[in-house]
């Protein structure tokens, strides 16, 4: 670091920039993170009443920081710093993974790492478990090349780790144990190590299905590559996505021809590609979505977020290649395509959420909000929490679905007049078959009103009429 602080500033710069190329950050469930920052302000300032914070040891980090911040700041200005600084930490957690599985700084994957970090994993917003494994892999770093009571630095990361999402520490814990065990493996025996972990992993596929509520994944094992973090918002991100995986196949295929004879190749690939074989079966063994004991909300699309630690690790492989020119233009060239698709996608979705505020400030203020804003045709980011975040400082988002769920700080009690309590009605609300009740009055629903998906109206709302009874869905007529 000391050797190249003007290169690190000037890529974090680089890297920040589409946190503030549009005045919102697109980024699905943040939208939901910022609204309950602007309820626990109520609640702290006495404001509201029926709803509570608790206390939570995880899934809580984010918000934490942008409540924190959210007191000396705008909640606007808590924000960006907020998702910047997230943005930094999973970025280089993932060079600093990359650099101590190829024992050299990796420039030239800038620009992949640059794409992973603004993938599916960003842009659902799940800026806890994001948080969480970025930080982790800066623990697996220093483990991996760390020098004795270095290797206790994990140790410290632990309860950070926990505090954003459970999952980071697991991945740190399995990453951690299975680097450790292979390295002190003789190169031969190393298969055997990698089928006993494939073992464990049908082992505890086995418990998920015969003890646990489990949604299977539908997708065949070769969508979760790494590379499926880069299908957002429509069919066109395809092209960096293949071009992405063509591209490093043939640099991997070049890199191994031309140094087959190089000694000790084979065992710089080795623990990368096992890691890599391992998330694969992950991804295909592991339920995509589970719902644990006395849990409202089910943990929820477990593939897609995994895949982000697959795109990392497959980074590392990549990192074992000798760099050459060619790689890092190439690379770049994949990021430009990528980068020019996201911009003018956040950009729409933009607009969309200035839709929602210009139409809710036409309401007098303090009114309850239903929405049933879907995916735009093609896309796999959801964009229904614009609504939330559009109500801030002026309205409720009257199906919110995160007090209900109890997994999150700011709880509701049943009957306050700002947001359900229970959870069971949210997604039917969000998914506009929602029957409207005498008690929920006066209400309004804000909702898709052309087949584009990206205009929106609002209209009052009857009881006994089912939520999203107007809407079109997007696509459709």
């Amino acid at each position: 670091m000391r050797h190249h602080l003007p290169e690190l500033f000037a890529i974090s710069a680089l890297v920040l920039i589409p946190c503030f190329w549009h005045r919102r950050i697109i980024a699905g469930d943040l939208g939901s993170h910022m609204y309950n920052a602007w309820l626990a302000q109520l609640i702290e300032h006495g404001q509201v009443s029926g709803l509570w914070i608790e206390r939570r040891w995880n899934n809580v980090l984010f918000d934490l920081v942008v409540s924190g911040l959210g007191r000396v700041f705008s909640l606007h200005a808590a924000e960006k710093i907020t998702v910047s600084v997230a943005v930094l930490i999973f970025f280089w957690g993932v060079f600093a993974f990359v650099s101590a599985a190829s024992k050299r700084v990796p420039w030239f994957l800038v620009p992949v790492i640059g794409m992973i970090t603004y993938g599916y994993t960003f842009h659902m917003g799940f800026f806890n478990y994001y948080l969480s494994i970025g930080i982790a892999f800066f623990g697996i770093a220093i483990f991996w090349r760390g020098n004795k009571w270095e290797r206790l630095i994990p140790l410290a990361l632990a309860p950070l780790i926990l505090l954003a999402h459970p999952l980071g520490l697991v991945w740190m814990v399995g990453a951690i144990a299975y680097i450790g065990i292979a390295k002190v493996t003789p190169l031969r025996y190393q298969p055997l190590l990698l089928l006993a972990a494939a073992i464990a992993l049908v082992l505890i596929h086995y418990d998920f299905w015969h003890h646990y509520i489990v949604e299977a994944q539908t997708q065949p094992f070769y969508f979760f590559t790494g590379a499926d973090q880069l299908l957002l918002f429509g069919s066109r991100y395809e092209i960096p996505s293949v071009a992405l995986i063509c591209f490093s196949v043939c640099a991997l295929a070049i890199d191994v021809s031309t140094r087959l004879r190089e000694r000790g190749l084979w065992k710089q690939y080795s623990i990368p590609a096992q890691l890599y074989v391992l998330l694969l079966l992950s991804a295909v063994l592991l339920p995509n979505g589970i719902r644990l004991l006395n849990q409202a909300p089910a943990l929820a699309l477990l593939s897609g977020r995994l895949t982000s630690v697959s795109a990392a690790v497959f980074c590392c492989v990549l990192g074992v290649m000798h760099p050459r020119k060619w790689h890092l233009i190439g690379f770049a060239a994949i990021a430009v395509a990528f980068f020019t698709f996201l911009y003018q996608d956040t950009a729409t979705v933009n607009k969309m959420e200035e839709q929602a505020e210009r139409l809710e400030r036409t309401l007098p203020p303090d009114q309850r909000i239903l929405a049933t804003i879907k995916a735009l045709p093609g896309s796999r980011i959801s964009i229904q929490h614009i609504a939330d975040r559009a109500c801030i400082g002026y309205c409720f988002s009257y199906g919110n679905y995160e007090p209900g769920s109890g997994e999150f700080r700011v709880h509701a009690l049943p009957g306050n007049p700002y947001v359900m309590s229970s959870f069971d009605s949210v997604p039917d609300m969000e998914e506009g078959t929602y029957e409207v009740q005498p008690e929920d009055l006066p209400a309004y629903q804000l909702y898709q009103c052309s087949s584009s998906g990206k205009d929106l109206c609002i209209r009052p709302l009857e009881a006994g009429e089912e939520n999203n009874r107007l809407g079109i869905e997007p696509g459709g007529e």
